[in-house]
C-alpha cells in the first residue's frame, strides 16, 4: 500500500507547473479539448522511459556521465527553442490559431508531449531520487512497489494535466475572436519555452 507521504509528495510535484503542463495548456488554448487530452496523454507516457531508466540504473549513468547528460540536455534545449521559434512565427506546434487553420493528427500532438519530457535528463534522475525513499526495504517486493508508485504518479499526472488543458480549452472560443489576443499568447508561449530552454541549459547532473 502506498504511503500518504508518497501520495502528498507526488501531488506537489505534479501540481507544480513545468514544461509538460505548459504544453498541455497551450494545446488546450490553441487546439481545443481533444488536443489538450492528447498532450496530457503524451506527457504522461513520457514518464515510462524515465521510470524504466531509474529502475535499470540508467539515471545513475546519466548522473555520472557529464558527456551523456549534456548531449541529452542539449537535444532538449534545441527542441524547446525550436518550439519557441514556431510560436513566435505563429506557425509552429504551440501557435494559437483559428480552428480552420489547424489540421494536425492527435498522435503528433501526443508525440511532442513525449519528446518534451523524454529529452529532459533530469526527469530520470528525479525518479531515481524520489522513489527509493518510499520503498519498504524488502528486495522481493521492490519492483512491484516501484511499478505501483510509477503507475500512481502517471495517473495523477494525466488527471492534473488533463484538468489544466480542459480548463484552458474553455477560453478558446473567446481567444479566437481576437487576433490581438492570439498574437499576445503566441509571443507569451515563445518566451516561456525559451525561458524553459534556458533553465534546462543551467541544469547539472
Amino acid at each position: 500500500m502506498l504511503s500518504i507521504q508518497f501520495l502528498l509528495t507526488a501531488l506537489v510535484v505534479v501540481l507544480t507547473p513545468g514544461t509538460g503542463a505548459i504544453y498541455t495548456l497551450a494545446m488546450g488554448l490553441g487546439r481545443g479539448r481533444a488536443a489538450a487530452l492528447a498532450a496530457a496523454t503524451g506527457c504522461t507516457l513520457s514518464i515510462l522511459p524515465a521510470l524504466a531508466a531509474a529502475g535499470l540504473g540508467l539515471a545513475a549513468l546519466l548522473h555520472a556521465s557529464a558527456v551523456l547528460f549534456t548531449a541529452v540536455k542539449l537535444a532538449g534545449v534545441a527542441y524547446l527553442l525550436w518550439m519557441a521559434w514556431g510560436a513566435l512565427r505563429q506557425t509552429g506546434a504551440l501557435a494559437v490559431r483559428p480552428a480552420d487553420r489547424v489540421a494536425e493528427p492527435l498522435w503528433r500532438v501526443a508525440w511532442r508531449g513525449v519528446l518534451i519530457n523524454a529529452l529532459n535528463p533530469k526527469l530520470s534522475i528525479f525518479f531515481l531520487a524520489l522513489l527509493p525513499p518510499f520503498l519498504s526495504g524488502n528486495p522481493d517486493t521492490a519492483s512491484l512497489e516501484l511499478a505501483a508508485m510509477g503507475a500512481t504518479f502517471m495517473v495523477m499526472t494525466f488527471a492534473t494535466f488533463a484538468a489544466y488543458g480542459l480548463f484552458a480549452s474553455h477560453f478558446r472560443d473567446w481567444l479566437m475572436s481576437s487576433t490581438r489576443v492570439m498574437a499576445w499568447l503566441n509571443r507569451s508561449f515563445a518566451m516561456i519555452f525559451a525561458a524553459l530552454a534556458g533553465r534546462l541549459v543551467l541544469e547539472k547532473a
